[in-house]
């Protein structure tokens, strides 16, 4: 690892070591965000041609929309930061198998196994709801990070991710800003 040229030294650090430029907290959101964007912009293009409600299809218009946007800013900050993306064991969404069962890989922090379930616009509104929440809060957390790449990333997107969590019917706390 050692060399006269402090240049080599960190570069062979990086190289042998997998270590990044982040912090813990920017690490987290790297692997948690970095999952569920893929798996929600994968899982709302299939709702999108499914969808009987209206509400579920302006949703998953919305995901595909923000989410989609972000995929390669978050790559091209990863990759400057020597953060592996795409997140190597994230869950890839699975289209539905035939009968109408859609078989869903939950791609979260506890990495849960394969589960089936059946399809329906109100449990899709409310899984966005509920992933919007985690990638809200990993959002509005790198907005403080000292990295000030990742905090005006994440200070320039949390509105728009914001969008994506109250369009599937999430809630504002009214003292979150106190």
């Amino acid at each position: 690892m050692a060399s006269c040229n402090p240049k080599t030294a960190n570069e062979n650090q990086l190289k042998f070591t997998h270590t990044s430029l982040v912090d813990g907290d920017a690490f987290q959101f790297f692997q948690l965000v970095g999952a569920k964007v893929a798996y929600e912009v994968d899982q709302a293009t299939y709702v999108a041609g499914v969808a009987t409600s209206p509400q579920a299809k302006e949703v998953a218009a919305k995901v595909k929309d923000v989410y989609g946007s972000l995929l390669s800013t978050l790559d091209s900050l990863a990759t400057s930061n020597q953060v592996d993306f795409p997140i190597k064991g994230a869950a890839p969404f699975v289209a539905p198998q035939a009968g109408g069962a859609i078989v869903e890989t939950l791609a979260d922090s506890t990495s849960a196994p394969v589960a089936s379930v059946a399809f329906s616009d109100e449990g899709y509104v409310h899984h966005v709801q509920h992933e919007a929440a985690i990638i809200k809060d990993q959002f509005d957390r790198l907005s403080r990070n000292t990295n000030k790449g990742l905090r005006d990333f994440a200070q320039a997107n949390l509105k728009k991710v914001n969008e994506v969590f109250t369009l599937a019917g999430g809630k504002e706390d009214a003292h979150a800003h106190h």
